[in-house]
């Protein structure tokens, strides 16, 4: 923690906030309002802004790499493990080699060491591979092992990967089925509530409907679920969740991959979790 000059005081950042001391050097509560506007100060809190953006993006981003199980080369994990935001969002996460096995959990990347890991043996290893994938979870065979091996290794994962919900398509379920309602029907007071749940939620609203984009095998799907199009104040529902290719053409649900299912199904269940409980049971 490097101090600076700021009229009278000096500041610093500690633990991503700006901390300030007086000229004895004593530490104060505080940051005096009128250094408010001081270019250190200001400085400061724009780089505590810069760096959460930073953070939330080094997620984002390792997040869309697992849903997507995209094959990431061992040399871009090496070159951004040395950025501590990229080490926290990829800490752990759980990676398989090239020929999909599951490798162990991520906890070093080396540019000539190759990758560290805790093997599911809960060994430390080095591997050197070209390629490693960070799996959907719901591609994962062992995931109820692997979430109790990860609680023991006492495992915090950044990106939701072995703790994310999954849902897989029912084995009896038939294949040109064109819609799920599982979560239709869940009712909201205001239209305007429904959309702020699906913003709030991270997902897209685009005519009238809660959208979920999925590349899969190289394949973009579409999960959506309608929840109004229209201004005003009127109740609103959720609708059934469908899915759609890229040209905007419906799929059954024979067509659609496990990702792609399995995030479907999420984006119903968590809008739907925000319905009106309240009104139901007053009807109920």
């Amino acid at each position: 923690m490097g101090w600076v000059p700021a009229g009278d005081y000096q500041v610093a950042l500690d633990d991503g906030k700006v901390v300030c001391r007086n000229a004895a050097g004593r530490r104060l509560k505080t940051v005096p309002p009128k250094l408010a506007d001081d270019p250190a100060v200001v400085g400061l809190r724009q780089l505590v802004e810069w760096l959460d953006r930073h953070e939330r993006q080094c997620v984002a981003d390792v997040e869309r790499w697992m849903v997507r199980s995209l094959p990431v080369p061992a040399a871009v994990l090496a070159q951004v493990w040395q950025d501590t935001a990229w080490q926290s969002a990829l800490r752990d996460v759980v990676v398989t080699g090239e020929n999909g096995d599951v490798a162990g959990f991520l906890r070093d990347a080396d540019p000539v060491r190759g990758l560290g890991l805790v093997d599911l043996d809960g060994d430390t290893v080095r591997i050197t591979p070209e390629l490693v994938r960070i799996p959907h979870p719901v591609l994962l065979e062992d995931l109820a092992d692997l979430r109790e091996f990860a609680v023991e290794l006492g495992v915090d994962q950044k990106v939701q990967q072995l703790f994310r919900e999954v849902w897989h398509r029912p084995a009896g379920l038939n294949g040109q089925t064109a819609s799920v309602d599982d979560y239709a029907g869940g009712t909201f007071k205001e239209l305007r509530f429904l959309h702020g749940r699906a913003t709030q939620l991270g997902y897209r609203a685009r005519g009238g409907q809660a959208v979920c984009p999925v590349v899969e095998d190289g394949r973009t799907v579409e999960a959506r679920i309608w929840i109004g199009d229209y201004e005003g104040y009127e109740q609103a529902e959720t609708g059934s969740l469908t899915w759609t290719d890229g040209g905007g053409r419906a799929l059954t649900a024979g067509q659609v991959g496990p990702v792609a299912w399995s995030e479907g199904m999420r984006m119903a269940a968590a809008l739907y979790a925000g319905r009106d409980i309240e009104d139901e049971e007053q009807t109920a």
